[in-house]
C-alpha cells in the first residue's frame, strides 16, 4: 500500500479493522501488521498516530469504554419507565456484543495491556469495570424512585449482572443468548430487589 495514500479518521479506521480481527480471529490474530493490512494502509500509518502496538490497543479500549459512558447516560435516562428487567436486558445484550467480549478477552490476554490501562483503571477487569458501574447508577436510580427495595445493595447486583452476562455470551464460538435467556438471568438476580411486578 503506497504511503502517500491518506486515510480519513485513521484512528477510528485502525480501530474498526483491529475489531473486525478480534470478532474473527481473537486476540491471538490481533498484530500490527494484521491491523494495517485490515484497514487496507500502509504499516507506518499506526506508528504515527501511536506511541506503540501497546498504545494502540490501550486506546482501542478506551474507545469502547467511551460507549459505555454514551449508553450510561440512555439507560439512566429510562430510569422510571418501562420494566427493571427489560432495561437490564437489553443494556446486557448491548453491552455484551461480539466486539466487547472479544475486548475483554484481549485485555484478560495480555499483561502489558493491562497495566498500561491500570491508570485508568486501578483495579479489577477494564471494560467490565465500567459496565458495573454503568449497572449500578442506573439500580441505584430505579432505587430512588422506588421500583428497586430501599435496602437493596446495588453494588452487589451491578457486579452479580455483569458476571452472569459475561459468562453468558463468553462463548465466542457459540451462538449468542437470546433476549430470552438474558431476561430469566436477569429476573433470578433482581428478584429480591425489584418492587415493580417483573413484566412491567
Amino acid at each position: 500500500m503506497p504511503t502517500g495514500v491518506a486515510m480519513h479518521d485513521a484512528r477510528r479506521q485502525l480501530f474498526s479493522a483491529a475489531e473486525q480481527i478480534l470478532v474473527r480471529d481473537g486476540a491471538n490474530g490481533l498484530t500490527s501488521r494484521a491491523v494495517t493490512a485490515e484497514a487496507g494502509c500502509a504499516k507506518g500509518v499506526l506508528h504515527r498516530h501511536f506511541d506503540d502496538f501497546d498504545d494502540f490497543l490501550a486506546e482501542l479500549v478506551l474507545d469502547r469504554i467511551g460507549r459505555i459512558g454514551t449508553q450510561g447516560a440512555a439507560l439512566r435516562e429510562a430510569a422510571g419507565s418501562g420494566a427493571v428487567a427489560d432495561h437490564l436486558t437489553h443494556a446486557l445484550r448491548e453491552l455484551f456484543g461480539p466486539v466487547a467480549v472479544a475486548i475483554v478477552g484481549l485485555v484478560i490476554s495480555r499483561d502489558a495491556l493491562r497495566s498500561r490501562l491500570r491508570r485508568t483503571t486501578p483495579q479489577g477487569i477494564p471494560l467490565l469495570m465500567q459496565a458495573t458501574a454503568m449497572l449500578a447508577t442506573y439500580l441505584a436510580a430505579e432505587r430512588d424512585l422506588g421500583r428497586i427495595a430501599p435496602d437493596a445493595d446495588v453494588d452487589a447486583l451491578a457486579p452479580t449482572l455483569i458476571g452472569a452476562g459475561h459468562l453468558l455470551f463468553a462463548d465466542r464460538q457459540g451462538p449468542a443468548p437470546d433476549a430470552e435467556a438474558v431476561r430469566r438471568t436477569v429476573l433470578t438476580v433482581i428478584a429480591g430487589a425489584v418492587r415493580q411486578p417483573p413484566g412491567r
